[in-house]
């Protein structure tokens, strides 16, 4: 059973830590320092705590189990079933908010992050002038930041419709149309599977690189169990394992256009690439009902060229390219980030150039999202209370 609200010490009336993002990482950052008994408040930019769960295509549902995905002092309901839906992973970000009595602030989005002038603190730069010093801040905006769409060569003169996957609801706008969807990580799998059952004529998948594909639950072990216990093992030695699992779980799908990845699953997972969970992928290629086409190059005379030469006129072109964090902004004036815009530590390391500045939520491990949201948002909350704890003495 969860903790009651009231159970936690009662936040300090000291200069509050400001939690950026009001999704899961910052919620559980807020409860789990709120628990060491240091104020926390949250700014979210949307209306709402979840916002960014608020926009995701309707039958998304988390790959990882709803026991493994609660948040700390709050467990998922078990009505959610195993693989929790989009609305009630939303439902459950407002009810963590409740139940556990979070100070929320929404409609304010941060700006620009900075060193406090006597150097002690934190100051915010926020939505109508506001300035805000905080004796700590955690970053919490999450990976879904900013949609991102390749600067694609003639792409402004394509007849059909273009959007970003994040801009995808539902299939029921493209019954009867043919339809390309542009990159096979999980979100763009899932799309066209949708769009295979909600009727469109044609569905086309582009491919850049062929990625790993895991089943989601083998005889009820589902793959997060795996995850979680190759977590700390050797890269190669998971690599290894790894391959000799898929040949016997997952088919075969060169013939369709999907050949077996030639790098260890491990390896890409480490640099940044998870595999794709089939959701009913595997079947839809085997079938036919999902073309698998090469990648796109750019657009010509209002058609989708594609790197083999081939020239496709689909209806429409949905693109499942990824986002960017969006961070530079933020933070990128204090040396905090590498090349890709990711930040150099997260959870309880706190830059060494930057004390006081905290991560959560920009990892992508194959051991769940949410969970290690959950784990970190605890280990910064103790390090931000033993920073404090120093500080008064």
């Amino acid at each position: 059973m969860a903790d009651s609200p009231t159970s936690s010490p009662s936040p300090s009336s000291t200069t509050p830590v400001y939690v950026i993002g009001g999704g899961p990482g910052g919620l559980a950052v807020a409860y789990a320092l709120r628990a060491q008994g240091v104020r926390a408040v949250v700014l979210e930019r949307g209306d709402q705590v979840g916002s960014s769960w608020r926009r995701h295509y309707d039958r998304l549902h988390l790959h990882t189990t709803r026991r493994l995905s609660s948040l700390p002092g709050l467990a998922m309901p078990r009505s959610f079933g195993r693989w929790v839906a989009r609305d009630d992973v939303v439902r459950y970000l407002e009810k963590y908010a409740e139940y556990h009595e979070l100070e929320v602030v929404t409609g304010v989005e941060v700006s620009r992050v900075e060193r406090t002038a006597d150097g002690t603190g934190w100051l915010l730069h926020a939505t109508g002038g506001r300035e805000l010093t905080g004796s700590a801040v955690v970053v919490a905006t999450g990976t879904n930041h900013t949609p991102r769409i390749p600067e694609w060569a003639g792409r402004d003169a394509y007849r059909g419709e273009l959007l970003h996957a994040g801009q995808y609801r539902n299939a029921a706008p493209y019954a009867g149309r043919d339809v390309l969807v542009v990159g096979i990580g999980n979100t763009g799998a899932e799309i066209a599977v949708d769009l295979v059952e909600g009727g469109a004529s044609r569905v086309r998948l582009s491919v850049r690189t062929a990625p790993h594909i895991v089943r989601r639950s083998t005889a009820g072990w589902a793959a997060q169990f795996t995850g979680i216990v190759v977590r700390r093992l050797p890269v190669r030695l998971v690599d290894r394992l790894a391959g000799p699992m898929a040949k016997l779980s997952v088919p075969d799908l060169s013939a369709h256009g999907l050949p077996r990845p030639d790098t260890g699953l491990y390896s890409r997972v480490t640099a940044g690439s998870i595999p794709v969970q089939d959701v009913g992928l595997i079947d839809a290629v085997r079938k036919g009902s999902v073309e698998i086409v090469a990648a796109v190059e750019g657009f010509e005379d209002g058609k989708v060229v594609l790197a083999d030469g081939e020239h496709l006129e689909p209806d429409a072109v949905i693109a499942a390219t990824g986002y960017l964090r969006g961070l530079e902004g933020l933070v990128g004036h204090l040396d905090v980030l590498d090349a890709r815009g990711k930040p150099l530590v997260h959870g309880a390391r706190a830059p060494k150039n930057a004390p006081g500045l905290f991560f959560n939520g920009y990892t992508n491990p194959i051991s769940g999202m949410f969970r290690e949201m959950a784990i970190d948002a605890v280990r910064i909350a103790k390090a931000v209370a033993r920073q404090q704890s120093v500080a008064a003495k």
